[in-house]
């Protein structure tokens, strides 16, 4: 269906198909907040998006049924994680009623007006986003925003302000079963950030090319007045501005660049690092954010902050001042010297960086790295062998069998045996366990005072997390 669907009025009911999607929570609160009411389904329901819907009072249904849709909604609204074959799908193509895609009803209801700023990228994007967000209210540009995970120092992960600009996380994944184009091709980009290329959504790319290809349909929507700023750090990122016809701002840490890095000291669990631009110190900046990735995404934020004329010290306040994101290199518990850290990777090269980044803001403590293989990708064996070399910097890796293998064609899956001993055989001390329910016992008889962990899933874990806090408590050393 397309975009023109009729002005609803005030308190229609919007119901959400897949709302427990970042994407879709942080539209639903939106519709709630322009006095909509606004149902969803979903079949899985965890934290923190969950709690964040029952703070809105936002009624969700658990599972997908025909019986979601009565008594009728005026307007429904489809997430990407909805097959055709649904049955509530099946119920809403039946019964005829209006529908739009996330991306198709956030330009309808919440974009309309507002210059968009769409941040990409195989990884980063959320954490960029929220810095951008948050360096625009301290600016007192009062953005709008939707982000994919829950900005701290909003407490949400959508605003809907006064001001002109509109942050928005743009996504490659397919729009919907009925729009197979990627997301960010929706938000009409007038600044663009693109953090990295990479092959991921092994369920619906074939390849690096067609990767590439969505990002190039990406560029060439920025508008010549619009901007690019672009990480030339990754390879293939620096090949693809080319197809650029607006202004790009370079930014890297490792290569010369519009903007690049000075000095970078840590000291109290807090990073110091110099901003350059023009071979010049621009910034400095003072921010509980640590990894060479954290890093890359401060110049992203600060490339769009330095394009619409935010001040050096207001930057550098908003850096000094920014929280997180919630599952973010997150630190959610400390029992008996034993610091607990929850993280969003999957991807081989976030695994990689999240753990590099972990060890060397704890150089002194053992690093256990709790890893679920959860997302579409991470269960094909496509990232099989990428894996093996992404655990480097943990010294013990613990790994459950994957989740819904079942969906997965036999001679595709990923093995979490063969992982566990490839680790092994690179000398790293690795243990598999057949769920997540066994996998917690293990944490608990091998951890000891001093040990950081780092649990890195895209997705519930079995709540591995507040489990794990829970029987920490319990326990004594």
């Amino acid at each position: 269906m397309d975009d023109d669907v009729h002005i609803l009025p005030r308190h229609s009911h919007i119901h959400l198909m897949g709302i427990c999607g970042v994407g879709m929570s942080s539209l639903a609160g939106m519709l709630k907040e322009k006095g909509y009411t606004v149902t969803g389904s979903d079949q899985n329901i965890y934290p923190p998006i969950s709690t964040f819907l029952e703070r809105l009072a936002i009624a969700v249904k658990k599972g997908y049924s025909p019986s979601n849709l009565h008594p009728l909604p005026d307007l429904v609204i489809v997430g990407n994680v909805i097959t055709r074959d649904n049955p509530e799908a099946g119920e809403l193509l039946r019964l005829g009623i209006p529908y739009l895609s996330m991306p198709q009803a956030l330009r309808r209801f919440a974009m309309e007006g507002k210059k968009s700023i769409v941040i990409a990228g195989t990884h980063g994007k959320t954490t960029v986003s929220a810095l951008t967000a948050w360096i625009l209210e301290v600016a007192d540009m009062n953005p709008s925003f939707m982000i994919g995970g829950i900005a701290k120092n909003f407490d949400s992960n959508f605003k809907l302000g006064t001001g002109p600009f509109f942050i928005i996380e743009g996504d490659e994944y397919d729009t919907a079963f009925f729009d197979k184009r990627p997301k960010f091709l929706h938000y009409d980009p007038y600044v663009t950030v693109i953090t990295s290329i990479e092959f991921d959504h092994a369920d619906i790319y074939k390849g690096i090319g067609e990767i590439k290809d969505s990002f190039r349909h990406l560029i060439k929507m920025i508008p010549a007045k619009g901007l690019l700023c672009a990480n030339i750090d990754d390879h293939a990122v620096a090949d693809e501005i080319k197809q650029a016809r607006c202004p790009a701002m370079k930014y890297a840490i490792r290569r010369e660049a519009d903007l690049s890095i000075g000095d970078i000291t840590v000291n109290d669990d807090r990073t110091r690092l110099a901003i350059v631009k023009e071979k010049k110190e621009y910034l400095s900046v003072t921010t509980d954010l640590f990894g060479d990735h954290n890093i890359s995404n401060i110049l992203a934020a600060v490339s769009i902050a330095y394009h619409v004329k935010i001040k050096p010290d207001i930057i550098a306040k908003a850096l000094a001042t920014f929280k997180g994101v919630k599952r973010r290199l997150e630190s959610i518990g400390r029992y008996r010297d034993i610091l607990v850290i929850d993280d969003f990777a999957h991807h081989p090269t976030a695994v990689r960086e999240t753990t590099k980044a972990v060890k060397g803001r704890y150089k002194d403590r053992r690093l256990v790295a709790v890893f679920e293989p959860r997302s579409n990708s991470s269960r094909r064996n496509i990232f099989q062998d990428a894996y093996a070399s992404s655990f480097s910097s943990a010294d013990v890796v613990m790994l459950p069998e994957p989740p819904l293998m079942e969906k997965i064609p036999l001679d595709e899956r990923f093995s979490s045996i063969k992982l566990t001993a490839d680790l092994r055989g690179r000398g790293i001390e690795a243990h598999y366990f057949p769920n997540s329910d066994d996998l917690l016992d293990g944490v608990i008889s091998l951890v000891k005072p001093g040990d950081v962990i780092l649990i890195m899933s895209n997705g519930a874990f079995g709540h591995i997390q507040e489990r794990l806090l829970e029987r920490l408590k319990e326990e004594i050393f």
